[in-house]
């Protein structure tokens, strides 16, 4: 008994036995944490850019072009509503096992998607690789909160979200590498299937990650009374899967007033309330409501959800600008959005050394997001006369601001909770991360869709819009790049030697069209991220904790940490 005593007595607050064995370690065994971390980022961080590139050659060998969407749906899906269920967990479990375990699950999406033989087992397969990959950020950063207190964590969750701009830069061009020259390797990948190689490339990649990680992972077990919320964990999918898909699909596949939409949103709407009231209820909640009593809390997952909004409708749509409107040569993204991702990958790397050279989070937070309002206002300005100098101008400070933000609110919320906290918060950050990048890429997307066709026609001379229905402008208008579609083509040239010149008017309002559209949700994009510069504002900063303790001087976030984080019991070996 004595020794129980001795040995909890020597624990600091809040931290329960087995949570600290990761905070001592020395130099030579931190740098293979750190890798093993690392690469598992990095594992699913590529899978997310290095498909795109593949995509038209798996529809011309396995065809459903119709759900070629749902490849990128179930993944996000499944990916989305894991991250607080792996939290939870590892907080109960510790971030070993569920680390560990995600990488192989993705690892055994990938194998299985490789070996896809028809767009409906490419679909499920996806969404196996994404209930690994649902592991594999969140933990990683989770885990960077156990080893170094919050004062310290800037210079390495900002490397560690570097992870994130060098895999998209990286992704799409060996995407594209190995869909034109993967070697081939008899029936099972043939020349006409080489695109199975965007999948297969995780295996060794994750190979390494998982040896790396199992090898120097330190082994954790939290010594604690635990209950698991099986019923909290049901309703979260029950309401977040309707209301991705419905934001997913609404305005795209489906009106946005369609039977199929509404219902979906009466569902999340139901599955939520069903959610908040159980979780309430709940001994140990899979997302904590209470969370948002801390001010910390609810203002830094507001403007989360606004920069993942933001940022993903930049990085999806700003190839479209590059390659339709300006007829630039680049044939992916990844060379489209390299300055972009080089701005991000500096800032987040800069702005992690600040903040653990300062502690002030509030000023950086404010200067990310006044330069990437700055950012997004200067790409919302361009037009099809814009130069190759000023589209790498805006993208640059674009990336200079949303970088800095990406790993500093995930450390201004890990410093407002005790240790044992850390899994779930960081993990309830990332999952409303995940839902402004879906919701916001929704938006923006069918704002594309509703206003393209509207600024088509209003950039056509007079004379083509007595040639072209309107229907037949937003039925030519599935790929911007088109031209409109082979109909068109074949309208034109009914028309003989002036059909030629017709053609190159259309093709131009179509780039001015385009451009106006791409430039509008720019614009939405700005004032989203000067929305949350204004929230920004209301960002209580607390000192950054140079210990495992709660934070000196704070008794504000000690009230607020008392309130959603009570002391558990502790059992003692």
């Amino acid at each position: 008994m004595a020794q129980s005593l001795t040995a909890k007595s020597a624990i600091p607050a809040g931290v329960t036995p087995g949570e600290d064995e990761v905070a001592h370690l020395d130099l030579k065994q931190l740098i293979p944490v750190l890798i093993g971390l690392m690469l598992g980022m990095l594992l699913a961080a590529l899978d997310q850019t290095v498909v795109g590139t593949a995509m038209p050659h798996v529809v011309a060998s396995l065809g459903g072009q119709n759900n070629l969407s749902w490849v990128y749906t179930a993944y996000l899906l499944a990916s989305t509503v894991g991250v607080p269920i792996y939290g939870k967990l590892s907080d109960i479990y510790g971030r070993r096992i569920f680390f560990l375990g995600g990488m192989v699950v993705f690892l055994a999406g990938s194998a299985l998607s490789g070996a896809s033989q028809n767009m409906t087992e490419l679909i499920a397969f996806r969404a196996i690789q994404g209930l690994g990959a649902g592991a594999l950020m969140p933990i990683a950063q989770a885990a960077i909160g156990d080893i170094f207190p919050p004062a310290e964590r800037g210079k390495w969750q900002g490397l560690f979200v570097s992870v994130f701009g060098l895999a998209t830069i990286v992704g799409p061009l060996l995407g594209g590498w190995l869909t034109d020259n993967g070697p081939v390797l008899g029936s099972l990948v043939t020349d006409t299937t080489r695109w199975r190689w965007v999948f297969y490339v995780n295996m060794p990649v994750g190979a390494l990650a998982l040896i790396t990680a199992g090898l120097t992972l330190p082994r954790q077990f939290h010594r604690r009374r635990h209950v698991i919320d099986y019923i909290g964990s049901t309703l979260l999918i029950v309401w977040a899967v309707p209301l991705l898909l419905a934001v997913s699909l609404g305005g795209q596949t489906y009106a946005w007033g369609s039977w199929q939409i509404i219902s979906l949103f009466a569902v999340a709407a139901a599955g939520l309330i069903a959610f908040l009231f159980a979780e309430f209820r709940a001994t140990e909640p899979i997302i904590n409501p209470r969370l948002f009593k801390n001010s910390i809390f609810t203002v830094s997952t507001m403007t989360m959800f606004l920069v993942s909004a933001g940022m993903f409708g930049a990085i999806l749509f700003l190839p479209y600008f590059t390659q339709d409107v300006l007829n630039e040569t680049a044939t992916n993204s990844g060379v489209v959005l390299t300055p972009m991702m080089l701005g991000f990958m500096f800032s987040s790397i800069v702005g992690g050394q600040l903040l653990s050279r300062t502690g002030r989070y509030k000023i950086i937070a404010l200067v990310g997001f006044a330069v990437a309002t700055a950012g997004m206002f200067l790409l919302s300005q361009m037009t099809v006369n814009t130069s190759n100098g000023e589209l790498v101008r805006n993208m640059v400070i674009t990336g200079l601001g949303i970088g800095v933000m990406m790993s500093l609110f995930t450390i201004v919320v890990q410093n407002a909770f005790p240790l044992s906290k850390i899994g779930e918060v960081t993990a309830s950050l990332s999952f409303f991360r995940s839902m402004g990048a879906t919701i916001g890429l929704a938006v923006l997307g069918s704002v594309l869709t509703n206003t393209l066709p509207t600024n088509i026609e209003n950039n056509l001379p007079a004379a083509l819009k007595k040639i072209i229905p309107s229907s037949q402008i937003s039925s030519g208008l599935g790929n911007p790049s088109s031209g409109g579609g082979s109909s068109l083509q074949q309208a034109f040239a009914k028309f003989g030697p002036e059909g030629q010149i017709l053609y190159q008017q259309f093709e131009h309002a179509i780039r001015v069209g385009l451009a106006q559209s791409l430039t509008e949700m720019f614009f939405i994009g700005a004032v989203i991220m000067a929305f949350g510069f204004m929230l920004t504002l209301f960002l209580r900063e607390i000192p950054l904790r140079k210990g495992r303790g709660p934070a000196e001087s704070a008794p504000q976030a000690a009230q607020d940490i008392a309130e959603v984080a009570p002391v558990e019991p502790v059992l003692m070996d």
